[in-house]
């Protein structure tokens, strides 16, 4: 077979990582694929800055356009991000008939949809295992282990930012703000951090794990989205004392006819195999009828682990293309005459057990008041705690709900808001937890 000739969109920190492996382990590849992929050409507007990788003569260049264009390149791999250029690039890659990877999950969450669709009508490939998850399998999971299994939920850890911030604030009580701050030292948050704390980040990715786990549409608007900047050393000094850590988590669930799709804090409790990811490590465990629970567990960025994925596409596809096909495994696991579009339920929807803490003043009759409040929307309580008194004059007190709807909760969180006898707004945090009610 002759050598597969791969064309690179973008040299930053994964696009170097990429490039390192097929120069660096061209041998390995070669022995595991039977032929070689050579790194033909490179393009990214800096050529000049030295990244520790020795390209050949001629490789890099400036002019994207002259590798979607190259006849001789067979593979196109997408490393720019963004919502511009990118899908510019990856249209005019597939229209000339390249084989396409990308990691770009905000393109592929934002606008999948069309370009799968243009994929196949042009009868390419459009691969993105390094969009979810990093070095974790979790596409090719969904798409090929667990082909014979209809998938029930999917709870996950996907953004490390957000991870390794909420575990300096569990270990060590640190403010939001001081566990961020040191996150951006440590070159695991950016500059801008708000793709990553406000959960967005996370949203893209539950967004495509839904599409491909119940036969949908991708549906990135229909995701309930909440970050973690409002968790405080004293909600996780709270959450412990009754069992449990906070975790962001995406949550996708099969409920009937439609599907739950959340982004947004959670409590598990500490016997759940995810409270005890921590760092910027990530996991997501996904649930089948089939093989009950699994967990994928693994470095979802960073330079290599995310390089390793694009890599496995690359050589997925070049073994299509040395048996002589293409679309071996439809791109959305579903093969496009099944893909439906199953609506995501209104978060105001949702069913599931909740923790409050109140900010009430100490008063005769607030907790009634409260209570009362609750109670009125059929909120009923599993469990009150109550601790020390702040300067202000008001005392935290905390309920956990049996479970309760979204819309109930928040009507009555409105109300409770409005009492004078109440302080700062109410913090509400959801909780997942089997062993309740």
């Amino acid at each position: 077979m002759k050598e597969i000739q791969v064309g690179l969109l973008g040299c930053g920190t994964v696009g170097t990582g990429v490039a390192k492996l097929l120069i660096n382990s061209r041998q390995v590849i070669r022995a595991r694929l039977g032929t070689t992929l050579n790194l033909k050409r490179v393009a990214d507007i800096d050529i000049e800055t030295d990244r520790g990788v020795q390209f050949d003569e001629g490789v890099l260049t400036t002019d994207a356009n002259a590798l979607v264009n190259d006849p001789e390149i067979d593979i196109i791999i997408e490393m720019i991000g963004g919502e511009g250029i990118a899908k510019e690039l990856i249209l005019k890659a597939i229209d000339n008939g390249k084989q396409v990877i990308t990691a770009n999950k905000a393109l592929l969450a934002s606008q999948g949809n069309a370009l799968f669709k243009a994929a196949a009508e042009k009868g390419v490939d459009l691969a993105f295992e390094a969009a979810v998850g990093g070095c974790m399998p979790t596409i090719k999971s969904m798409r090929e282990s667990l082909v014979a299994n209809h998938i029930q939920s999917m709870t996950g850890i996907l953004n490390g930012t957000c991870n390794y911030i909420l575990t300096k604030i569990t270990d060590e009580r640190r403010p939001f703000d001081d566990a961020l701050a040191e996150a951006q030292e440590k070159g695991y948050a950016e500059a801008d951090p708000a793709l990553d704390v406000d959960g967005i980040d996370t949203a893209h990715k539950i967004a495509i794990l839904t599409a491909l786990a119940y036969g949908t549409e991708i549906n990135l608007p229909g995701v309930y989205i909440e970050g973690i900047s409002r968790i405080t050393p004293l909600d996780v000094e709270f959450a412990e004392h009754f069992g449990y850590r906070i975790k962001l988590l995406a949550i996708s669930k099969r409920k009937g006819d439609r599907i739950e799709a959340r982004v947004h804090p959670t409590m598990i409790p500490f016997d759940n195999l995810l409270s005890n990811v921590n760092g910027t490590v990530n996991a997501i465990m996904v649930s089948g009828d089939a093989v009950g629970d699994i967990m994928l567990y693994g470095r979802g960025a960073g330079m290599m682990p995310t390089a390793s994925a694009v890599i496995s596409d690359a050589v997925d596809i070049a073994r299509n293309l040395m048996a002589g096909t293409t679309r071996r495994v439809p791109a959305l696991s579903f093969q496009r005459d099944h893909v439906q579009n199953i609506s995501i339920m209104p978060m105001n929807e949702i069913v599931t057990h909740y923790y409050f803490r109140f900010a009430a003043l100490d008063r005769p009759g607030v907790l009634s008041k409260i209570s009362g409040i609750l109670g009125s929307h059929d909120i009923s309580i599993q469990s009150m705690q109550q601790k020390g008194r702040k300067t202000d004059g008001s005392v935290p007190v905390v309920m956990v709900s049996h479970q309760a709807k979204e819309s109930d909760v928040q009507d009555a969180l409105a109300e409770i808001n409005d009492l004078d006898v109440v302080g700062e707004k109410t913090v509400l945090i959801r909780i997942e937890d089997e062993q309740l009610d």
